[in-house]
């Protein structure tokens, strides 16, 4: 036959999964729907694979179960692919981007302490970290991630430094509101 190698197996591949069951790691946010969703609904069984979705608490621990093999794949910010592939903040790793579930949409919100002393956007955050000479300490959600990329640009296009002039920390998602 035509196509077919030693052992009964065909050169252009075959249609059974490479695994049965994919676990899939994922941050309780609102683009892991798809996730999530998949697997309630079943969108997997007609393609003969079971979704395992495994909710993390974390960015980096997502990346550490990537790396190390407890994830076959995950629902992840942007950048955090990237920064595994170039060894930014854990192991250096070939990784692939198969399928984009949102549009990088953010918003950079500041407390209500500050809202109360005018800082109400970019200028006035300026103004006030002028004259009240304190530490000002801001989040982000992981250091390679766009809302990092974001709230450091935001920071620096209204003449703060996001290197000196304020303290930017990790917060993992689920925590943020909280905070």
């Amino acid at each position: 036959m035509l196509g077919m190698l030693p052992g009964g197996a065909w050169a252009a591949g075959s249609d059974k999964p490479e695994k049965e069951e994919v676990k899939i790691g994922f941050i309780p946010l609102t683009d892991c729907a798809s996730v999530v969703m998949a697997s309630v609904l079943g969108f997997d069984k007609k393609y003969g694979i079971k979704i395992v979705p495994s909710k993390e608490a974390s960015w980096a621990g997502v990346r550490d179960k990537l790396t190390n093999g407890e994830l076959d794949a995950a629902h992840v910010l942007y950048g955090l692919i990237y920064g595994v592939q170039l060894g930014i903040g854990g192991q250096k790793k070939d990784m692939a981007v198969l399928m984009g579930l949102n549009h990088n949409g953010q918003a950079i919100t500041l407390s209500k302490k500050l809202a109360d002393k005018g800082a109400v956007d970019g200028a006035s955050l300026y103004k006030l970290m002028q004259t009240d000479k304190r530490e000002y300490t801001f989040a982000q959600t992981f250091p390679t991630g766009t809302h990092a990329m974001w709230l450091y640009y935001w920071l620096a296009a209204n003449g703060i430094n996001p290197m000196k002039d304020a303290k930017v920390i990790t917060v993992p998602p689920p925590q943020m509101v909280a905070n």
